[in-house]
């Protein structure tokens, strides 16, 4: 019953934005004035729906929780799991849970959320379909995904992007169904859905659109095994998600006589208060809005939360309205609309990019006096905190400087330090430049983690979190306070400053650089995880330049190493480690491909053609590498360092020896490239082509340096990536002999390597360096700077001293100790690893990362101790 002595907040739903919710409650001391009851459905506390996918990956229900036991005991509040509200007596102010447990209240907020709409089509209860909406139906997708070989998605939005990448990751081909002529019709137009459309089919999922589902086809026990459409086609599948919106759920205010939208959702007015009774609230995905919307982000949920919490504390608040915009990573494309993207407003222009072979479309919506209004952007969304901020505003730059590419000819870039303090730069939490820059004057903040628990900025989805950065060191600059530019807590110079200290000292340890040249409250500790792997690297570098050990394991090199180095192999998901022997330029003689095909069923292997020409064997245990090295360097086969920050592969096409087009050799050239610069270690990995003609087959301007040929040589490209961040090759020189060509990739790489920062990709490196390619080109070309003939030496040196880490590994009983799953019991495999068949071969069995084990984890934690 309702209390007489303390007042009670009821809470009816416990998702994203009733934890919110409940932070602004306990924020302004409400907790400590009121009992909080918490009625929630689920049987586990709020968690990130935002990043639900991120399980598919690996993240466990602990890892998206956004509560701890904690919290709600400091705050003395009662969260009921699995008790859901039933009924709602507004007369006498109590509601009814679903144990029978009766509740008074002085106040009822209702957090309901949506339920996602289902299309009345026959059968969509048949067993093998799904909704996308709960770790509940994520782990329902994935049992079920075990004996299924094909998943079907109805609905080409966010959520249905996100479910047909999960049931591509589990195994099943995929194919998503959306009724209208392009995917994410809410969020892209025409432009942005075909460059969408392409990056997704490129991925090698199946698009339909501008057909609808009309059945679901089940077999003789009930289960689904296909679809029909509406353009009378029938699409095969065996497990069915539906992920075709959601609705309000407001069911529980309709039986309580609350009023309700036309269409759903609970009326409010702006304070959240529902028009029907004072005393009840509604807040997010449940709430019709006073501005007749039901708003489907977090960031609207949010604001009505801190509103509802000003409220009942008596403090003056009102929801207005929210911005709409988004940015997301889907399927590994990003895919960002903010303002007016649709152009809706009266007498606007259109500014467009567009590179559909990158996948990257770019547009901006901006008035007939300048004013940036909204856009677009797909395939790279690096500028969306920037533009999104000046929406609304006359940007003090050009539009169109604001969507090209660099390299493509667009004047100088816009940062956000020249964002005005109303700008909002964390949409998630609606906080403006102004309130960072507080942060960091008036409240001292002087690190991204303290203006993140400042303002709450970058807590939700994260993506603005580089522009919190770059503030933040903007604040504390124009204050007079040094930034700390050194690479980490360890060192206080950057890594290229700590590559010429190594290089002209002649260090060949970490030990004996840090206790020099660390900081003084570091000398004689153990280093952090940051530069250990990055000194590791520009030890490993110059190695036989200034006499370390040139094997990755050798002595102290071994503890610098992170889990892939550490085993010469890439770590898998399931704790076991892929094996990728060098194939130079795809090119390999059947006897090779016979070996590897042997290795594979001996050791029962899942083999994959990569991307790079080269063949992938997945799922070795640690204790078997060595077994399978040394069958592969008796065959002949290399190290193909796939797991090193070093060059993965130089693809090819067949090229003139084959090709009708072809005007060199093209595989020659690869070959040569690809064994000068094996094993090569760098800040980031490095990957190349060579196209033997114009047609550019072996897409060599989508890698860090490309080779196309020319009637009269070689054009060399530099400073491309194809990977989330799509960056088309800027050209460095043209009409190259062999001779010239490998001159002027032996400087740029080393020139490189010298000047990058940790984990930095030629393509960021080339944008941030002062003068971009231009200064590169006078570097490397023209030998502006003098330092050519000792970027030659570096790399000769390098070339010479080339020695096959898995074959060193193998003649070396010290180094083979380590490949054992525990030191204590060198003859037991990890029980982790384990594995099931699929499509005649197998795949890994990850039954625990449902109860919440991290085999990934528990195998890092593990390498301490071999």
């Amino acid at each position: 019953m309702m209390s007489t002595d303390t007042p009670t907040i009821v809470l009816v739903g416990h998702g994203m934005v009733g934890q919110r919710f409940l932070e602004a409650l306990a924020g302004r001391g409400l907790t400590a004035t009121h009992r909080v009851v918490v009625l929630c459905e689920e049987p586990r506390p709020a968690y990130d729906r935002v990043q639900l996918t991120s399980y598919f990956s690996g993240s466990t229900p602990e890892d998206l929780s956004l509560t701890d036991p904690e919290f709600l005991e400091r705050h003395g509040i009662e969260l009921r799991l699995g008790d859901p509200a039933e009924t709602v007596d507004r007369e006498a102010r109590r509601v009814t849970a679903r144990s029978g447990l009766v509740v008074g209240y002085d106040v009822l907020v209702l957090a309901t959320g949506s339920y996602p709409f289902v299309p009345p089509v026959p059968n969509k209860d048949a067993e093998g379909c799904f909704v996308y909406r709960t770790i509940e139906d994520l782990l329902a997708i994935e049992e079920y995904a075990r004996r299924s070989t094909t998943g079907a998605v109805v609905g080409g939005g966010l959520l249905g992007l996100e479910a047909a990448g999960a049931l591509k990751g589990l195994g099943l081909t995929s194919h998503i169904v959306e009724f209208a002529p392009r995917l994410m019709p809410v969020q892209v137009d025409e432009g942005g859905g075909a460059a969408l459309l392409r990056t997704i089919e490129d991925m090698g999922l199946s698009v339909h659109t501008g057909v609808g589902t009309q059945e679901i086809v089940v077999g003789d026990d009930g289960a689904v095994t296909g679809m029909k459409l509406s353009d009378g086609s029938e699409l095969a599948t065996d497990l069915v998600v539906f992920s075709a919106g959601v609705r309000p759920r407001d069911q529980l205010a309709r039986a309580a006589g609350l009023a309700v939208g036309e269409r759903g959702g609970v009326a409010v007015d702006e304070q959240c208060r529902t028009v029907t009774d004072p005393r009840v609230f509604a807040i997010g995905e449940c709430a019709l809005a006073a501005d007749g919307r039901v708003y489907g982000l977090v960031a609207p949920g949010y604001e009505q939360a801190e509103t509802v919490a000003a409220t009942i504390a008596g403090d003056e608040a009102a929801f207005a309205g929210a911005d709409l915009s988004t940015k997301l990573k889907l399927l590994g494309v990003d895919v960002a609309s903010f303002g007016d993207a649709h152009g809706t407003a009266a007498d606007c222009l259109d500014v467009v990019y567009a590179d559909s072979r990158a996948g990257l479309y770019k547009k901006l919506v901006v008035g007939r006096d300048g004013t940036l209004l909204g856009g677009i952007l797909v395939g790279d969304a690096e500028a969306y905190g920037t533009l999104k901020a000046f929406t609304g505003s006359v940007p003090p730059v050009s539009p169109e400087s604001l969507v090209l590419p660099a390299g493509a000819g667009a004047p100088v870039q816009l940062g956000p330090s020249a964002l005005p303090d109303d700008a909002i730069i964390c949409s998630c939490n609606n906080v403006r430049k102004g309130t960072i820059r507080e942060a960091v004057t008036e409240h001292h903040c002087t690190t991204v983690p303290e203006v993140k628990k400042c303002t709450k900025a970058g807590t939700t989805c994260g993506s603005c979190v580089k522009v919190l950065g770059q503030l933040l060191n903007a604040e504390l600059e124009a204050s007079g306070v040094e930034v700390d530019k050194g690479l980490c807590a360890c060192f206080s110079q950057t890594r290229e400053e700590l590559y010429e200290i190594v290089l002209a000292l002649r260090v060949t340890s970490y030990r004996e650089l840090l206790d020099r040249h660390g900081r003084e409250d570091a000398r004689g500790g153990d280093g952090c995880e940051v530069c250990k792997p990055a000194v590791g690297s520009i030890i490993a570098s110059l190695a036989p330049t200034i006499g370390a050990g040139t094997h990755v394991l050798d002595g102290e090199q071994a503890a610098l190493q992170d889990t892939n180095d550490h085993f010469l192999a890439n770590l898998q998901k399931n704790g076991s480690y892929s094996v990728v022997p060098r194939v130079p330029g795809g090119e390999i003689a059947p006897e090779k491909l016979i070996v590897i095909g042997e290795i594979a069923r001996d050791f029962g292997l899942y083999t994959k053609i990569t991307g790079g020409q080269r063949i992938d064997m997945f799922g070795a245990r640690v204790e078997q590498l060595p077994l399978i090295w040394t069958r592969l360097v008796d065959a002949g086969f290399e190290s193909g360092h796939a797991y090193g920050k070093s060059l993965r592969t130089v693809k090819s096409c067949v090229g003139q020896t084959w090709c009708r087009y072809g005007v060199q050799d093209s595989v020659r050239m690869a070959i040569d490239l690809e064994l000068r610069y094996r094993g090569l270690r760098s800040p980031h990995k490095l990957k190349s082509a060579v196209s033997g003609c114009q047609r550019e087959c072996a897409e060599a301007q989508s890698k860090d340096f490309g080779v196309i040929a020319t009637a009269s040589g070689w054009n060399l490209y530099v400073g491309g990536n194809g990977g989330a961040t799509p960056r088309h090759a800027d050209l460095l020189a043209q009409d190259l002999s062999d001779a010239e060509l490998i001159r002027l990739i032996d400087r740029f790489l080393m020139f490189y390597i010298r000047t990058a920062d940790r984990l930095e990709r030629t393509s960021v490196w080339l944008d941030r360096i002062p003068g971009g390619l231009d200064h590169v080109r006078d570097v490397v070309v023209h030998d502006s700077l003098g330092i050519c003939d000792e970027l030659e030496a570096l790399m000769a040196a390098h070339v010479a001293h080339y020695r096959d880490e898995w074959a060193e590994t193998i003649n070396d009983p010290e180094k083979l100790a380590r490949f054992v799953s525990f030191v204590n019991a060198p003859d037991t495999p990890d029980p982790v690893v384990a594995f099931v068949p699929e499509r005649d071969q197998m795949k890994p069995d990850l039954p625990l990362l449902a109860i919440g084990l991290r085999p990934a984890d528990d195998i890092l934690e593990g390498t301490a101790t071999r």
